[in-house]
């Protein structure tokens, strides 16, 4: 199924996509919950229903014209109110590329766990305008990734069982300021006010069953499910960006492994895969000297239009604003170095 989140008369509600169009899950069955926080609280038992509510709309056509398209619903993040959220570093060219950004070489350590940070659960934004501070657009990046969310509680979870606790994916975009990432990074910690301004998730949640004829062989050594879905950025309509998720390094598996080792994960929790290879400005940037490479070095202006593409999830476009607030973080540092 491909559920989403979006507003009808100013409520939240909870559809699925059916033939093109979108269908509330409450009108086709009044037992279904309203929202997807709700829904997720009780996975196993909503979603055989919602497969029979979507089996309802292909039975009975006169269902059909209750369905709204969708540029006539304003779409939210899937899951609008995340109980956590945690980015991946998972794909190896990216790792590559942001370590040689910041003049360092790769690491071992890369091939010997999967590792994560937390992001800000409470600045999710769905499809649409995405406002941000001044200083912000200091070195403004997208990246471009595929998240999932887990479906039920777990703690200690192996890998060779946690896609079950996967409820879907969808597409994420981690908004980073680099300036501001790169400077409390030097004190090893972060990335912080780098990047827990904006994340936007979209445009509906795909369910791992959806996937099926899309699965291959994830990396050797490693455990878990992996899909052959191509993953693109557009910026300003022109193609900037090019990978494929199956390239993870580590599964999402591995990483709910070691999410959940001596703590709970519940449902709601967001999980990123980090960013695909070339699938950011900072790395783009990083290679803008090659012979091989047509792109001029730049960042994320206030205007911009980003649209993520992955392969059966669709496509997640955000527009960037500026705020009209002055302040700046970055001129409040005390004792500045020369």
């Amino acid at each position: 199924m491909k559920l989403l989140s979006y507003l009808h008369n100013r409520k939240e509600c909870l559809g699925f996509i059916c033939q093109d169009k979108v269908f509330s899950l409450r009108s086709v069955n009044g037992k279904l919950p309203v929202t997807m926080d709700a829904f997720l609280r009780d996975w196993e038992h909503y979603l055989p229903m919602a497969r029979d509510a979507e089996r309802h709309i292909h039975t009975y056509p006169v269902l059909q014209a209750t369905g709204f398209w969708l540029d006539q619903v304003q779409l939210l993040a899937p899951v609008p109110r995340p109980a956590s959220c945690r980015d991946g570093y998972a794909f190896r060219e990216h790792a590559v590329a942001f370590r040689k950004n910041s003049g360092l070489s790769m690491i071992p350590e890369f091939e010997a766990y999967p590792v994560f940070h937390f992001g800000n659960h409470q600045s999710i934004f769905g499809p649409g305008v995405i406002s941000c501070m001044p200083d912000h657009f200091d070195k403004l990046d997208f990246e471009l990734q595929a998240a999932i969310v887990i479906c039920k509680k777990g703690r200690n979870i192996a890998a060779r069982h946690a896609d079950e606790y996967i409820g879907g994916l969808m597409i994420m975009n981690d908004f980073c300021a680099r300036r501001l990432q790169s400077e409390e990074m030097v004190l090893n910690l972060g990335p912080a006010k780098g990047k827990d301004f904006a994340t936007s998730l979209g445009p509906f949640l795909v369910t791992p069953e959806e996937l099926k004829s899309f699965e291959v062989p994830c990396k050797e050594n490693h455990v878990g499910r992996s899909w052959n879905l191509r993953m693109r950025c557009l910026l300003n309509g022109r193609q900037v960006s090019d990978g494929n998720l199956a390239d993870m390094e580590w599964t999402f598996a591995e990483i709910i492994e070691r999410a959940s080792y001596g703590t709970d994960l519940y449902p709601g929790d967001i999980i990123g895969s980090g960013a695909v290879g070339t699938g950011c400005l900072m790395e783009l940037n990083v290679n803008s000297g090659s012979d091989n490479f047509d792109f001029k070095e730049r960042w994320l202006d206030p205007g911009d239009e980003i649209t993520l593409c992955v392969e059966e999830l669709g496509e997640l476009k955000n527009i960037l604003a500026k705020t009209d607030d002055p302040f700046s973080i970055l001129m409040q540092k005390k004792n500045q170095m020369p």
